[in-house]
Order: C-alpha cells, then sequence, then structure tokens
C-alpha cells in the first residue's frame, strides 16, 4: 500500500442492481500528483465507481483506504472534510439561485467563516486559475459550460487533496478545454490525485499519466496512455478492433424548409445573451452546424427555435414557408420539427419516470392512446425499439431515466427522436457524454437522417464533431451569427477566430 499523501486505495470493490453489476472486484491504486483516467464504453461502471469513491452510494463489498486508514461509514460529507472533491457529468446546482449562493451552500459552514468573505475569495479563486463567473448571475441562465465553471470553483475553494471529474469537457470548448487543463495539471504539481473520466481520448492521451480501463464493471487492465494511439485505446476500450471513423460525404441539400428570418431578443434585462437579427436557411437532406464558445447564444437560439423561449422582439421563423413563430414546442413537434436540447435530464428526460414514461413526452397523442388510456402496449413495443436499435444499456422499458449512465441516456433521447422520422431534427451537443462506439452510430443515425431528406441543425461546442457532420457551418458570437459556408471552404483554424469574434470583413455568400 502506497505511503503517500493523497492517496486512496481500493480492495476489491462491488456494487450490483439487481441482477447486473455496476462494478464487480475493482481494485485500484490512486497516488498523490497523478492524473489517472478511467475509460470505457457507455454504462462499464465509471459513474458508480466515482460516487462510491465520493460517498454518494455505499458498495456492497470491499473497502477503501485513505492514506492508509480504512474509509468507514464514508459519505459526501466525510469525502469534503477528507479533501475528496468531485464535479458531477450532470451537475448539483440551484438554478433560481445566483453563482455565489450555490457556490456557498456547497462550502459548509467552516468554509463560510473568516476574511476575506465568500464574494472576493471567488474572485480571488478565479483570477488564480484564470476562471471567468458572475457571481451575481442566476444559475438557469447559465450555459453548461459556464455551470461547469462554478462547479470546479465552488470545489477549488475548499480543501482539495483528491479531484473527481466525471466528463468534464463535454460541453466546453477547445480553448475552455485548454484552460481547464492548464488548471488540473497545476492542481497535480501541487500533490493533488486527479480522477478523470473522459470519452475524448485524445484528452487522455494529453492530461492523463495513466489510465484504466473498465469493462462490464471490471478493471481489465491499466496504460500509460501518452503511448498508445487514440485507436488503440478505443480497441482495449471496447474489447475489439474498431474500424477507422469515416468522413462522411458532404451535401448540398435540396429546398429551404426552415428558415429563420431577422429574428431577435431582447435578454438585455436578464443574464441571458441577446439574439441578433438572426437569419439562415435549412434545407432538406443536408446538417447545418452551428459552432460557438459556451455563453453566446446557443442556449436562446435553441429556446428560440424549439418555441421555450419567452423573449421575442421581432423576426420570424418558418416551417415549409408556415409561420411557426408562435406555436408551442408540442405543436411545432406535430408539425414535424424536433428537438433534442443541451440538458438531458430536466428537458430531455426526467429522472424519476421510467424509460417508456419518457418515451411519452415527445409522441404524437394519438400514437399513444387507446380510447380514453395510455396505449401501454404500444409503448412498451416502442420504447425497447429505441433500447435495442440504440444500444442502450439497460434493464428494460421500466428502468428510471435517472438509473441511466450519461452517455446512455443521451443515445435514448437521440433515439427516441431520431426514430419518429423527423422533417426537421434540431440538436444541441448529440454526443455529449457518449463513448466512442455510440458516437459513432449517432453520428451514421443523423446521417442516415439527412439522407432520407430530413434537415438537421446541430448546435454544438465540439469543432471536430461540427467537421465531421455538417455540410454548411456558421458561427455564434455575442448573439450574432456568421453567414452560412461550405464546410469544404472553412477551417478549424478560421472557425476558431470567428468564435472569438474576429468575422471577415467581407460577406461570404451561402
Amino acid at each position: 500500500m502506497p505511503d503517500l499523501d493523497n492517496s486512496l486505495v481500493l480492495s476489491n470493490i462491488s456494487k450490483q442492481y439487481g441482477d447486473r453489476f455496476a462494478n464487480n472486484d475493482i481494485s485500484l491504486e490512486l497516488v498523490s500528483g497523478r492524473i489517472t483516467a478511467i475509460v470505457g464504453e457507455n454504462g462499464a461502471g465509471k459513474s458508480t465507481l466515482m460516487k462510491i469513491i465520493h460517498g454518494s452510494i455505499s458498495p456492497d463489498s470491499g473497502t477503501m483506504h485513505w492514506n492508509g486508514k480504512i474509509l468507514a461509514k464514508h459519505s459526501p460529507a466525510r469525502a469534503r472534510d477528507l479533501g475528496i472533491q468531485m464535479v458531477y457529468q450532470h451537475f448539483s446546482l440551484f438554478e433560481t439561485l445566483s453563482v455565489q449562493d450555490n457556490i456557498s451552500l456547497g462550502l459548509g459552514f467552516e468554509n463560510l467563516t473568516g476574511e476575506p468573505n465568500i464574494r472576493d475569495r471567488i474572485h480571488q479563486k478565479c483570477e488564480e486559475f484564470e476562471i471567468t463567473i458572475d457571481p451575481d448571475r442566476l444559475v438557469y441562465s447559465l450555459s453548461m459550460g459556464e455551470r461547469q465553471r462554478v462547479e470546479l470553483v465552488r470545489c477549488l475553494l475548499q480543501k482539495v487533496n483528491f479531484l473527481i471529474l466525471d466528463e468534464p469537457t463535454s460541453v466546453l470548448t477547445p480553448q475552455e478545454t485548454k484552460s481547464l487543463f492548464g488548471v488540473l495539471k497545476r492542481l497535480a504539481d501541487q500533490g493533488v490525485s486527479i480522477l478523470f473520466i473522459s470519452h475524448k481520448l485524445y484528452e487522455v492521451r494529453e492530461l492523463c499519466d495513466q489510465a484504466v480501463i473498465l469493462r462490464n464493471g471490471k478493471v481489465e487492465g491499466s496504460f500509460n496512455p501518452k503511448k498508445k494511439t487514440v485507436f488503440e485505446i478505443a480497441n482495449l476500450m471496447v474489447g475489439e478492433e474498431l474500424t477507422v471513423p469515416e468522413n462522411f460525404e458532404k451535401k448540398e441539400g435540396e429546398t429551404t424548409i426552415f428558415e429563420v428570418k431577422n429574428f431577435c431578443s431582447d435578454n438585455s434585462g436578464s443574464f441571458s445573451t441577446s439574439l441578433k437579427d438572426i437569419t439562415f436557411a435549412l434545407r432538406a437532406g443536408e446538417v447545418l452546424g452551428i459552432a460557438g464558445i459556451s455563453g453566446n447564444g446557443q442556449a436562446e437560439l435553441f429556446d428560440a427555435v424549439s418555441g421555450e423561449g419567452d423573449q421575442f422582439s421581432e423576426g420570424k421563423i418558418e416551417f415549409k414557408d408556415c409561420d411557426i413563430s408562435h406555436q408551442s414546442p408540442q405543436k411545432r413537434r406535430e408539425t414535424g420539427v424536433h428537438f433534442v436540447p443541451e440538458d438531458r435530464l430536466g428537458r430531455g428526460a426526467i429522472e424519476t419516470m421510467s424509460l417508456w414514461e419518457n418515451s411519452i413526452l415527445t409522441l404524437a397523442v394519438p400514437k399513444i392512446r387507446k380510447k380514453f388510456f395510455l396505449d401501454k402496449t404500444y409503448l412498451n413495443s416502442w420504447t425497447k425499439q429505441i433500447i435495442e436499435k440504440f444500444s442502450v444499456q439497460c434493464s428494460g422499458s421500466v428502468a428510471s431515466a435517472g438509473s441511466l449512465s450519461g452517455g446512455n441516456l443521451q443515445k435514448f433521447i437521440m433515439g427516441r427522436e431520431i426514430l419518429q422520422e423527423p422533417e426537421v431534427l434540431i440538436v444541441t451537443n448529440p454526443t455529449w457524454g457518449v463513448d466512442v462506439a455510440a458516437a459513432s452510430a449517432i453520428h451514421h443515425a443523423l446521417i442516415s437522417l439527412r439522407d432520407r431528406g430530413a434537415g438537421i441543425l446541430v448546435i454544438s461546442e465540439d469543432i471536430d464533431e461540427l467537421f465531421k457532420l455538417s455540410d454548411r457551418l456558421m458561427v455564434i458570437c455575442e448573439g450574432k451569427l456568421s453567414k452560412a459556408r461550405a464546410i469544404k471552404s472553412i477551417s478549424i483554424q478560421e472557425v476558431g477566430r470567428q468564435m472569438v469574434g474576429a468575422y471577415a470583413s467581407t460577406p461570404v455568400p451561402n
């Protein structure tokens, strides 16, 4: 057993749900100053293991030793006292409270007293680690990337000896990811032990000193990721030879099917981003991408095109030449316009409801009704179809949405929308938290839907994904949208410059 500070030793940890082992006899040694990646497919047991380490759930068997001493009666409060901090994949923030209030609630009384006061400490920590957040903003107005910063600052304001990050870069731009990695490397240099979960294997190679493979709840080995290629890591992760990802054929698209004309929203009285003269046309049979740094109007634009936004000053949204600007989200779905939101728990699915109940949320009413009652036979069959076609690992259609791993829930939500054959699909971060094989399956499903004539709008902060999927691409910055350009005529570097506001001085034709 290592005698270093900030060391954690897991011995024969097991956790079982029903007849399925989420973790099965796991043993690991995690030492001071090392950044260790846990890699595995969706449902491999990564999040369960992290929650056991953090004290959120208890193992059925096995022991944990912290700095040589056994951890008995472990809990999140005990973890916090020891300096074991965690940034969850699904953030634990109160949306109606401010950033400062959320940070304060997570600190505990001992961290709220003394000088300087909490507001000044937030500013000091943000300046130290080059993190930008506004303490006064309400959490509901923050993008997912900004919320992640809040969670990270809350951890950094406490004693940090061991830091767990579950898919921390899923909704971050390359610039934000680079900044985060700088923070993590600095913490590791200070002796903090870091556990890093990510499906972005090139990030594992860049950041981590060690990688541990988790497959079907078991540790299958460990290696130095810097000595492996991304494809070698992927093959080790899934236990079989994967094919090299293909570059999808780019298409011109057909006639305009969905159009936004001179759309403006005035959010000056809130913390949201105002949309300024947004104009674009989505064609049938194409994927139109939107890139941008988190917090530049992506969420507000999604709310506008989905019908969930309530700030509308001028402009028009048309579907097949019909004005749908003031239609409800349900009415838009009934006409053939479907959506996949950024926040999968809360807006994409309801955590406490079963999968078959969640499948109802976006289905047309005639399909789910049998006289005056729900047609449960149809709904169970429909849910099983989603589970099978998108390889959702779960205990069946009665499993609650909250029991699924983040990646499996994302596959379920994506499958629920794609299998309804929408004429227009608008999706935000389609492969957030999804493993390599599942991301490939989702990409192929989207391209197949495109090839069947649908228009697809992809709003993503993953530039690589946008270049892989998109036929044309736009960039949003400070609520303004650039003109759409064919993906073949633009470089990643140029997109990066536009994301920070360096638009070309001359307009580029569609």
